[in-house]
Order: structure tokens, then sequence, then C-alpha cells
């Protein structure tokens, strides 16, 4: 059973490819019928309208694309065995953005589809929320603005004196000799 969490990882892993391929379909199709109905003039070339629903597939189509390839098992051809379960799609950091990407750009093409072109801005979302990141986890802590607060905060705790440090055992072995546990006895040093 080692290869229990492996075989869970490639089981999800086809899940979330599954349903990332039929929302790739639905908003295309989605947004195709709403523009086809709503806002015929976005679906000729020569409007903005139409350049900025083509270049919103450039981003959904490559990350979408590159979810699959990083995330789909590979199996052996003869036995049919898991070689390898693929990146887990369930893991934060990068494939959580590319994901927040995607579903974004799906917003933005049903949106605008739906509601006109205005609905587009929400696409400064994803610099916006990169610039934030930037700050929080590079820039803040290399300036000194990091999680301790200012610079005078910090000094201040510099100062004042250490906490000492117990372990479960040590606070276990401690509650055991105030209440005069025979078990426990009290070394004294000369």
């Amino acid at each position: 059973m080692a290869n229990a969490s492996a075989k869970r990882t490639a089981q999800h892993n086809a899940e979330t490819i599954k349903n990332l391929r039929m929302g790739m379909l639905a908003s295309l199709a989605l947004s195709l019928l709403l523009r086809v109905l709503f806002r015929r003039d976005a679906l000729r070339p020569t409007t903005f309208a139409f350049w900025l629903y083509a270049f919103s597939l450039v981003p959904s189509v490559f990350l979408s694309r590159y979810l699959e390839r990083i995330g789909s098992p590979r199996r052996d051809p003869t036995t049919g065995a898991l070689i390898s379960a693929g990146e887990d799609l369930a893991r934060p950091g990068i494939i959580e953005w590319c994901f927040d990407v995607v579903y974004i750009s799906w917003a933005c093409q049903v949106g605008s589809g739906a509601f006109g072109q205005w609905v587009w801005w929400l696409y400064l979302v994803i610099p916006l929320y990169a610039v934030f990141k930037l700050w929080s986890s590079i820039l803040s802590p290399m300036l000194g603005f990091g999680r301790g607060g200012s610079g005078a905060q910090a000094e201040a705790d510099a100062g004042a004196e250490p906490k000492e440090t117990v372990s479960k055992r040590q606070e276990k072995l401690r509650k055991r000799q105030e209440r005069g546990d025979p078990r426990v006895r009290v070394q004294t040093r000369n």
C-alpha cells in the first residue's frame, strides 16, 4: 500500500484535468453564444473587443495545457501500471496561481459577452496580485518592513529577554514534579 498516495494523487489529477477541459469548453461555448446573442459587433475582427477576446484565449489555453501536461499521470503502456502520478494539482503556490489566471480569463471571456467590455478591467486583478505578492514576500522584508513591524519595534523586541523554550517532555516532567510524583527526581547542582 506504499503506492496508495500516488494513486490517490493520480485519481485527483485526472478528475481535475477533466474538469479543466470541461470548463474550457463551457467558457468558450458560453462566451461565443453570448456574443452571438448580445454582442454581435464584438465578433468582427476589426473591433478592439474581438482582439481582447482573442488575446485572452492565449493565457487560458496555454496554462490549461501546462496544467494538463504536468498533472497527467503516466502509466506503463503494456501493463497499465502507474509510473508517475504527475505533479499534485492541489498543491499551493505556482500551480494554484495558474488556476487563478485560468479562472479569471474564463470569467472575463464570459462576462464580456454577457455584460460588455468593462468586464475586461477584472484582468487587472492578476498584475495587482503579482505586485502584492512581490511586495509582501520579497521587497518588504528586504527593506525592513517585514512582519515584525517597524524598525523601532524590531529593536525593542531584540532588547527583550529571550523566552526559554521548553519541550513537551520537559513540560510533562515539570508537572509531575509539582504533583510530587516519585518517578521524578530533582537533581541539584553543586
